[in-house]
């Protein structure tokens, strides 16, 4: 790969203004191999497996960073679902697996840890209900673990079975982390259509079709597209179009040459570039902008869909030209509580949960990081779970939902996270019940564009 001196200032600009890091380099672990029907010795198999692998990421990463003077915000693992690795182990409860996967993080250094998850589109095993059971009291006992379900998917329509039970796991996982917000919401998110390379958390997990070991790499630049589409003198939406494309196409340059720098240093396969546009509270980092430097007076007006769809197809069309590795999410992230413009949106009643579903179906993700009363009933955060799932399989899209029922917080109140998860202000729901509806369970059926072979 070819640098001009160009290319290197414009970087160095794009630091040093515009807010542009590597978010995340993510290394993936098999787990394949660390199976026993004893859970202490599966736990001290992944405890040796985890910190062996990934004991020089943290310091290859900064040594790149140092190098390239590209700032590494996050050194993350993921790895084999659990409920697939953990199946034989013949203990009911999974929280010593999540602990012990704190502990192997914490020892290599890193961030977070994914992979506390499970794959339960089609039907769950004894393993899978296992580890769901444990998700509450696993993410409150420990700091870096994240856990994902994947309930529907386009080929297998929705699990309405998981669904309805993922809405009472959320709240309890809220109850028991209510001291912080319900902080352990943040690290647990229920997919549609969940990729197998996903470096962003809380979704991450390597999945069965990954090689042994592998590096996934995050990048996002939300200010330095909102940078470049500001500069523009009065354009149209084409030109608009063109200019994030060309700032797309640069970003992923950048971040592929950090990722195979890091792959080459530590013997380990490249994967892919996630070119996900993720905000972060800082004040210029943020989607809401982006769309707001289009001609929205705030994120959540009419139109905010129509440029959120521009927006996320230009990156995408932009990193498919810089890179043949492109994979992950890449497209635009519209987390409430990481985007000091969906903040501000939300509070001066423009942005509303509604809003935010119809943005999700042209978006990277989902319902992303939003806050909602904390006496929303259990059936109701299904029922959301389940509007957010049948976007996803009907568009045959990745869609996700990480909500927090913040307890003991009414509408108007925020939550405070710190760090990239941040602040958000907690949002209304609809009062109508869905509790009948949700209680039916059994499978929602895949659509008919399922039928591709």
């Amino acid at each position: 790969m070819l640098i001009n001196p160009k290319e290197i200032l414009e970087t160095i600009q794009m630091v040093r203004m515009e807010h542009l890091d590597i978010r995340t380099v993510t290394m993936g672990i098999s787990l394949r191999d660390c199976s026993h029907p004893d859970i202490d010795v599966f736990n001290e198999n992944i405890y040796e497996k985890i910190t062996s692998r990934a004991k020089d990421l943290v310091r290859t990463t900064n040594e790149i960073q140092s190098l390239y003077g590209i700032p590494i915000i996050n050194r993350r693992i993921s790895v084999t679902p659990i409920a697939i690795a953990a199946e034989s182990c013949r203990s009911q409860d999974f929280v010593s697996i999540a602990k012990t996967m704190d502990e192997a993080a914490k020892e290599a250094g890193v961030d977070f840890i994914g992979g506390f998850s499970s794959l339960v589109h089609k039907g769950a095993t004894p393993g899978d209900l296992k580890l769901i059971n444990s998700i509450p009291q696993a993410l409150a006992s420990t700091e870096k673990v994240c856990s994902s379900i994947n309930v529907a998917t386009t080929k297998a329509g929705i699990n309405m079975d998981a669904v309805g039970l993922m809405g009472q796991v959320i709240k309890d996982t809220a109850e028991l982390t209510a001291d912080r917000d319900g902080i352990g919401c943040a690290k647990l998110v229920v997919f549609a259509n969940a990729p197998e390379d996903n470096p962003f958390m809380a979704g991450a997990f390597h999945g069965i079709g990954e090689p042994e070991c592998v590096i996934n790499v995050g990048v996002s630049g939300p200010g330095v597209v909102n940078a470049a589409v500001c500069e523009l003198e009065n354009p149209n939406l084409t030109e608009i179009s063109e200019t994030i494309k060309r700032t797309a196409f640069k970003i992923t340059r950048m971040g592929e040459m950090v990722g195979r720098e890091v792959s080459k240093r530590l013997g380990v396969e490249f994967g892919i570039l996630d070119l996900s546009l993720a905000p972060t509270p800082a004040i210029g980092d943020s989607v809401a902008a982006i769309l707001e430097a289009m001609g929205l007076e705030h994120c959540g007006a009419h139109g905010t869909t129509a440029a959120l769809a521009l927006l996320n197809d230009a990156v995408k069309k932009g990193g498919a030209m810089a890179s043949s590795s492109v994979g992950g999410l890449s497209g635009a992230f519209i987390p409430v509580s990481e985007d000091a413009g969906m903040i501000e949106a939300v509070k001066a009643g423009a942005l509303s949960l509604e809003k935010l579903e119809a943005m999700t179906s042209v978006c990277s993700v989902g319902l992303d990081m939003i806050a909602v009363p904390g006496d929303t009933p259990a059936t109701t955060l299904s029922a959301i779970i389940a509007d957010e799932m049948a976007i996803g399989v009907v568009n045959k899209k990745t869609t996700a939902v990480r909500v927090i029922p913040a307890p003991g917080k009414r509408v108007g109140d925020s939550v405070e996270f710190g760090g990239l998860l941040g602040s958000a202000p907690v949002m209304p729901v609809s009062n109508f019940s869905s509790e009948t509806f949700v209680r039916r369970g059994g499978r929602i059926p895949a659509p008919i564009q399922s039928l591709t072979n």
